[in-house]
């Protein structure tokens, strides 16, 4: 025999004490000692002596779920306060946007945002002007993703005149436009009628 095929006997040889010694050191099989289903199934539970409760973590306050707390709805819901300007949303876009969206939102090599075509059956550009049904969801989005390698870092006066500027390359609002918990929602996108609430009611029922 072989120097190899030795050293791979001998291995096997004492496996299986190794597995049974570390099996009795750590978490308990459930079951085991009634031989049901879950011994069989190999699945583990804490050891007897585990505690009840383990002593890490703290509850979560307000201001904490405050700061994960950024989700805005279609009707404007969540919105902070807060506004800006369509001039003061250009600077914004030159300093953070323009490396990945272009200089007037179609360039690239990321995610185009300007586009106006209509479209019938389906939009050749899904962009902001053609396709987003609400102007809400420019602001949940930008915050939790944009910049994307520093998200969360604009504040809510950059927010909303980012978003100003967008609207504004769209041709959705004016160069005067100013955006805001107020203004924000009751902006109009062209887009918002071809959209429609899935009612249906005669699908399979879930058990």
């Amino acid at each position: 025999m072989s120097a190899r095929r030795a050293a791979a006997a001998s291995l096997a040889a004492i496996l299986p004490a190794l597995v049974l010694t570390a099996c009795g050191d750590g978490a308990e099989r459930v079951g085991a000692s009634t031989g049901g289903p879950a011994a069989e199934a190999g699945t583990y539970a804490l050891p007897s002596a585990a505690p009840g409760r383990f002593a890490f973590g703290a509850p979560a306050s307000e201001a904490r779920i405050a700061m994960w707390d950024i989700d805005v709805k279609p009707d404007g819901e969540g919105l902070p306060p807060g506004s800006g300007t369509v001039a003061q949303g250009e600077q914004v876009y030159m300093t953070q946007c323009l490396s990945c969206h272009g200089l007037t939102g179609v360039e690239g090599p990321y995610d185009r945002l300007v586009g106006t075509d209509p479209w019938e059956e389906w939009p050749v550009n899904r962009a902001i002007g053609n396709y987003w049904p609400y102007a809400t969801t420019l602001y949940d989005y930008i915050t939790r993703a944009m910049p994307q390698l520093t998200p969360g870092s604009l504040t809510a006066d950059q927010t909303y005149a980012v978003i100003a500027y967008l609207l504004h390359l769209n041709g959705i609002v004016g160069e005067d436009a100013v955006m805001n918990a107020e203004t924000l929602p009751a902006v109009q996108m062209p887009a918002r009628d071809r959209f429609v609430m899935d009612d249906r009611t005669d699908g399979p029922t879930v058990k």
